[in-house]
């Protein structure tokens, strides 16, 4: 079936394939089956709407509503929601089922739970078990770290995102098991790497690309079970340790620039799966369109899945969740759809925002456990499944039923979210599509002085202790950043400088490293087979099959 997107007008297929996961995921209510209709989205406008409810990088100083003590929060203080620390949000202090309304049949059903979403407390941050990290979002059981997203499992960590079981790594991405790792990105078992990608099972390497069990190169590419070698040439140890401290830096980065392009790449990044389509996929099978994710079976349209989920589709950034539909941060999910930032085991619900351990729950709010709720408010089991089967036919009659919310409903601005990195718009692009804009304004930190990025000495032994009150106005924005204790301490044990950026200025530059959510046809460079990648056909790297890969690497 052939559809056309009603926001972008792009032609988009839903498949047989496609009908029968809507029909198997189906809610069932009262013995009855309510179909899920096909989208009206294409796939790339549904992820863009999901991701338009993710903010991971935008944090705020403001007051917990309930105690009045200063927290750090995802929300803004002029947010028009009332916003909890953790221990209060958690706590038995207040009850979401006070914040009930009755279902109101002349209303549509998002304006009714736009209203509700603005009375609940909403928790402040998106993580747990966390130790001494309170700048980290949607995190787990990260210890010491600062200014994390996305990260579970994490020591001594600073400015980075989607990283997993780290310790004392700055400034990267999508990066696994690592030790004192810079500027990687795409990286894994890695071990005093910099300014590298797609690297693994490395150590001691600095500016390279796709290499593997290696250790001591500089500036290298495709290399396997290899040591010293610079720009892809065989040293002695003792000529590699005297040449890498005599090679002008810019001249060996543009013959870097130069050696990548000339070094075939595999069209994917794909490691023990079985029948999948996408890139960065790890032990997927039946995994179609899929992104950055771990252990996806029967999946498609996924993106960030760090593991564990079944049957789904059109997710973002959700974990061990089955037979699930439209979500984004869900995490231990079962036979949920449409929903948002819910934790700890939701199952059963629809249309939900920030539920917790619930079930058999439609259109709630900060629930904490229940059941048979519909706009937080307690029904008895056969009045909810009378309830809920009149409310959809509303829906459907609104045009809502089917329908992920509407951007307009987005606690964030559009670009405060993830959106905005994958899918940017101008502030009134985003405003024709019913978001809102928050325009950045950076406090001037309390220091003794501020210096410009360009005068910072290049050698750290230049660098005082005094500098921890100082602002650096980045090269590029020209946003004022600081450098804290822990990252001073970091730059020295690597010998590395100052960085000239702000913190989004450096993310922003990782992410141009790493190729767009997208999938190309085009030929292997070699036989000819057809491939799909996201290499777009008129990129100029080389890109091979698989068979083709191995032969010329190893």
């Amino acid at each position: 079936m052939q559809k056309t997107c009603s926001q972008c007008s792009a032609s988009f297929e839903i498949t047989d394939g496609d009908l029968a996961f809507y029909e198997k995921v189906s809610p069932v209510i009262g013995g009855k089956k309510f179909l899920i209709p096909p989208p009206t989205l294409c796939p790339d406008c549904r992820q863009q709407r999901r991701l338009g409810f993710r903010n991971e990088r935008r944090l705020y100083r403001r007051k917990c509503d309930f105690t009045g003590k200063p927290i750090i929060a995802l929300f803004a203080p002029d947010a028009p929601y009332p916003v909890y620390g953790h221990a209060s949000w958690y706590s038995d202090a207040w009850d979401p089922l006070a914040y009930g309304r009755e279902f109101d049949f002349n209303t549509p059903f998002f304006d009714q739970l736009d209203a509700l979403w603005k009375r609940v407390p909403q928790l402040a941050i998106f993580n747990t078990r966390n130790e001494n990290s309170e700048y980290a979002t949607y995190s787990e059981q990260d210890k010491n770290c600062y200014l994390l997203s996305a990260s579970n499992r994490n020591e001594d960590c600073y400015y980075s995102s989607y990283i997993w079981d780290s310790i004392s790594c700055c400034d990267c991405h999508n990066v696994e098991k690592a030790e004192l790792c810079y500027e990687a990105v795409d990286c894994s078992g890695t071990y005093n790497v910099r300014y590298s990608q797609n690297c693994h099972d490395c150590r001691d390497c600095s500016l390279c690309y796709d290499c593997r069990s290696c250790h001591d190169l500089y500036a290298c590419s495709g290399l396997r079970s290899k040591q010293y070698c610079i720009l892809n040439e065989q040293y002695s140890p003792e000529e590699y340790k005297k040449k890498i401290k005599e090679l002008p830096t810019q001249e060996v980065y543009e013959k870097f620039q130069k050696l990548k392009l000339r070094t075939p790449r595999l069209f994917a990044n794909l490691l023990h799966c079985e029948d999948v389509s996408g890139d960065y996929l790890t032990s997927c099978s039946r995994a179609d369109h899929c992104f950055n994710s771990f252990d996806l079976q029967d999946a498609k349209f996924v993106e960030n899945s760090p593991g564990g989920s079944r049957d789904v589709m059109d997710i973002s950034g959700c974990t061990h969740t089955q037979f699930a539909y439209e979500l984004v941060s869900v995490a231990y999910g079962y036979e949920v759809i449409w929903c948002i930032t819910s934790h700890i085991g939701l199952k059963n619900s629809l249309y939900c925002v920030s539920c917790h351990s619930g079930r058999n729950l439609f259109g709630c709010v900060g629930m904490k456990k229940g059941q048979y709720c519909l706009l937080n408010r307690q029904y008895s089991k056969e009045e909810y499944e009378k309830l809920v089967p009149k409310v959809i036919a509303h829906m459907q009659s609104t045009k809502e039923w089917g329908e992920f919310f509407p951007l307009c409903l987005s606690p964030f601005a559009y670009n405060e979210t993830v959106a905005q990195e994958y899918f940017p718009l101008s502030k009134q692009e985003a405003a024709s599509r019913g978001s809102n804009w928050r325009d950045t304004v950076d406090e001037m930190p309390e220091v003794k002085k501020t210096i410009p990025a360009a005068k910072l000495p290049d050698s750290i032994e230049s660098i005082p202790d005094d500098i921890l009150n100082w602002a650096i106005t980045c090269e590029t924005t020209k946003r004022p950043f600081r450098i804290i204790k822990q990252e001073l301490e970091f730059y020295r044990t690597m010998q590395l400088p100052i960085p000239h950026f702000h913190p989004d200025e450096r993310h922003r530059r990782r992410m141009t490293l790493r190729n767009p959510r997208v999938l190309w046809q085009r030929k292997c460079h070699k036989c000819r087979k057809e491939i799909q990648t996201t290499y777009a056909p008129e990129r100029p790297e080389i890109v091979y099959c698989e068979a083709c890969y191995l032969a010329e690497v190893y």
